[in-house]
């Protein structure tokens, strides 16, 4: 895929948010952070486009952290942390993921309910697929992804083990929204799909 504008400015993002936090935590380990960029935009030249999807920016998430653990020293247990808590650390980043009543407004359904209809069209290899649920008694907003772009690309990059730490992240940011994620599977441990199940706390 190209190295656009979006994928600039989602790898400035995490980059900015994880070189923070290794000098942080790692101060005294030689750790060459314009590595792990290099790595970024080489992963994402091999990319296989996904077009304008609705998560872009989950699978820039996914070329980073793949970028982290091919280009420094740390475990796949270490470079979690390191991404979570630099995305914690990032006030933007809270900006940007909003909270429960904006996440769970009704009125984003008809939108959502769209894009299910074209992820079924199955445009692009790599891009997610969906089934969106709406409000029952048991949650306010569901989604079936019979379709992962993070576990295509980790995939695709030979190293799909990286995929599970990235689903850990679903958690993290549905903490900072305020609102709580019950999932009982996911593709990237063999299921046939991942089931999200958000209310609020």
């Amino acid at each position: 895929m190209s190295y656009g504008l979006s994928e600039r400015l989602y790898g400035w993002f995490y980059h900015n948010s994880c070189k923070r936090e290794i000098e942080r935590m790692y101060s005294s380990k030689n750790v060459n952070t314009k590595k792990i960029k290099k790595e970024y935009i080489s992963i994402i030249h091999r990319a296989k486009d996904i077009g304008h999807s609705r998560l872009l920016s989950a699978y820039c998430m996914a070329a980073y952290f793949i970028a982290l653990n091919n280009a420094n020293i740390f475990t796949p247990e270490e470079n979690y942390e390191i991404l979570k808590n630099g995305l914690y650390a990032n006030k933007l980043f809270h900006i940007a993921m909003g909270n429960a009543n904006s996440y769970l407004n009704p009125r984003k359904m008809q939108k959502r309910k769209k894009w299910e209809v074209q992820s079924h069209l199955r445009r692009y290899e790599n891009d997610w697929v969906v089934d969106i649920l709406e409000k029952t008694d048991e949650f306010e907003l569901g989604y079936n992804y019979y379709q992962c772009g993070v576990c295509k690309l980790c995939a695709d990059e030979n190293c799909p083990e990286l995929a599970k730490y990235l689903c850990q992240l679903d958690f993290v940011m549905a903490d900072m929204m305020g609102i709580t994620l019950k999932r009982t599977q996911t593709i990237a441990e063999g299921a046939q799909y991942c089931d999200f199940r958000y209310s609020k706390k």
